[in-house]
């Protein structure tokens, strides 16, 4: 096993394109915060920026041999982080846990919510204009593992079982479907936590791992030496007033990137 980078931290206190205040009080000394000057005009526009300097960061880690782990308040800054990996001259193997698929277009949406869209982006499904945005180049589907994805409307299903992402209902077993030479990009969604252990989320879903298990889990994929990045969706700070859902979501950080 080789030695781990050290982690830098990225915080993006965003929900989509719009700021989310309750996010800053997770920064801390040395971190990076991603605030841009963001444009007027429309969401695509000013999610361009936010993605753009939050590749140049990633980018930057990459480039001092750290390890960047963005924070963020949703999961369509994954396409930023993967195109600063890219950029900085890496092809991971991108591992997707959350209780959504995200893999859902325009064309398959039933909300029409876009953070339910980056992980078919990152494929080259859907509207290429994020991922055009900061130079991202798609993902072939079978470097994507996703799980555990118990939440997915009917037609993002079928989109995803015609794919070739390997969609592993149990998070347990991704340590084995992972290939022994390629790094690896971990981009955790905390809404996969049981909601008994992870109450205060904007998008719960019921059902899902237990926590002990996400923590075993993330200590497996650390101990590979191979983890190059870690994102991370932040769950509802404002609502989780006892902090439990805190404590729940930083073991399972902590798991993957030390304490």
């Amino acid at each position: 096993m080789t030695s781990a980078p050290p982690n830098h931290f990225l915080l993006t206190p965003f929900f989509l394109d719009a700021l989310e205040p309750s996010l800053r009080r997770l920064g801390g000394r040395g971190w990076d915060t991603n605030m841009p000057t963001m444009p007027s005009g429309n969401q695509m526009a000013r999610l361009a920026v936010l993605h753009r300097q939050l590749a140049g960061l990633v980018a930057a880690s990459v480039g001092r041999a750290e390890r960047p782990v963005s924070i963020a308040g949703d999961c369509c800054t994954t396409i930023g982080v993967l195109a600063g990996l890219q950029r900085a001259g890496l092809e991971p193997i991108l591992v997707w846990l959350d209780a959504h698929g995200d893999f859902n277009t325009h064309q398959t949406t039933l909300s029409g919510f876009l953070g339910g869209m980056p992980l078919a982006m990152i494929t080259g499904r859907g509207d290429p204009a994020m991922g055009e945005s900061v130079g991202l180049r798609p993902l072939a589907d079978g470097d994507v593992l996703l799980s555990d994805a118990r939440d997915l409307d009917p037609p993002e299903r079928r989109l995803l079982e015609s794919s070739g992402v390997r969609h592993l209902q149990n998070p347990s077993d991704i340590p084995g479907e992972l290939s022994a030479d390629r790094p690896i990009y971990v981009h955790l969604d905390l809404d996969i936590l049981d909601p008994s252990d992870a109450p205060a989320m904007k998008y719960s879903v019921p059902g899902g791992p237990a926590l002990e298990s996400l923590v075993a889990l993330g200590e497996r994929l650390r101990d590979t030496g191979r983890l190059a990045a870690v994102s991370v969706t932040t769950w509802d700070l404002l609502s989780d007033q006892d902090r439990h859902t805190e404590r729940s979501c930083l073991s399972v950080l902590h798991a993957l990137t030390g304490p």
